[in-house]
């Protein structure tokens, strides 16, 4: 695989507890650092357009999440607070003691975690188009459950990867959202990583360890045992299929200072859509002391 070239971005692998982890990374080293975490199924380049915006300020630090991208595929790991803990092991690693954080996709929902799990490796955070983990039991909920029927084809130990290494497979699903948003290079750069089988094999296991694992913990409200102390913004383009709108309720009571954003016109890979309007609310977010 070639990897994809954004100005002044350089690449390293960094020793993560036991995970090595692929990292690029921008910006001045003494400047803020804001830690970026992508989604399935793209990888670090998800970030390339808010790089002009943050990287003069901030220092950018953008992993490949485990089993994606460039990053070390292991046999297990993939529950979400688990990808928190590489998070916060890669910081440990970096001597990074706390960070402006931005996630998206499983990378969004594994932010949620880390401001749970280690509130104080987190000073604010902003998610894109993710899911809370206090979603509100409710009828609408429940009717709501067949939006994430697409993850079916994918969970199966022999299908799921089958179907992910499909040519054209990974570029049906990011057209899908909102055609028009990546070029055709973009979207080539996003699929080839996952027709290696071993990558394919990992897309498999975050699905599954959602249905079998993260799920669970959901429906039984483990998480409402934890209080996000992290002032955190959500971006939400209201065009998402998973992720309608109805189904941000549920996080009041858990949230000390959690403010929703609509952004019309967009769907869920908002970042690719929007990047200059995300970088600039992001900003402004990160500066509001």
């Amino acid at each position: 695989m070639t990897m994809p070239h954004v100005d002044g971005v350089t690449h390293r692998t960094v020793q993560a507890g036991d995970l090595r982890v692929h990292l690029a990374e921008v910006g001045p080293e003494d400047a803020p650092p804001v830690l970026l975490l992508h989604g399935w199924p793209q990888h670090w380049y998800e970030w390339r357009g808010l790089v002009p915006q943050l990287s003069g300020s901030h220092r950018l630090l953008m992993p490949d999440l485990r089993g994606l991208g460039w990053t070390e595929v292991t046999e297990n790991g993939y529950e979400k607070e688990n990808l928190a803990r590489d998070q916060i092991a890669l910081l440990d690693a970096l001597g990074v003691e706390q960070v402006d954080l931005i996630g998206h996709d499983w990378g969004g929902y594994a932010g949620f975690l880390m401001c749970l799990l280690a509130p104080e490796r987190v000073r604010r955070y902003v998610a894109a188009n993710v899911t809370h983990p206090w979603p509100k039991a409710s009828a609408r909920g429940l009717l709501n459950m067949w939006r994430m029927a697409y993850q079916v084809p994918m969970l199966a130990p022999v299908l799921g990867p089958r179907v992910t290494r499909k040519r054209g497979f990974v570029k049906l699903v990011l057209n899908g959202a909102k055609r028009g948003v990546f070029s055709d290079a973009e979207l080539e750069t996003f699929e080839a990583p996952y027709r290696e089988p071993e990558r394919a094999r990992a897309t498999a296991k975050y699905y599954r360890s959602f249905q079998l694992h993260d799920m669970p913990l959901l429906l039984r409200g483990h998480w409402r045992a934890y209080r996000l102390t992290t002032p955190t913004l959500l971006l939400l383009g209201t065009g998402d299929f998973a992720i309608p709108p109805s189904l941000i309720a549920g996080y009041e009571p858990y949230a000390d200072d959690m403010r929703v954003q609509f952004v019309p016109g967009t769907g869920h890979f908002v970042v690719d859509a929007e990047p200059e309007l995300v970088g600039r609310r992001a900003l402004e977010f990160f500066e509001d002391r």
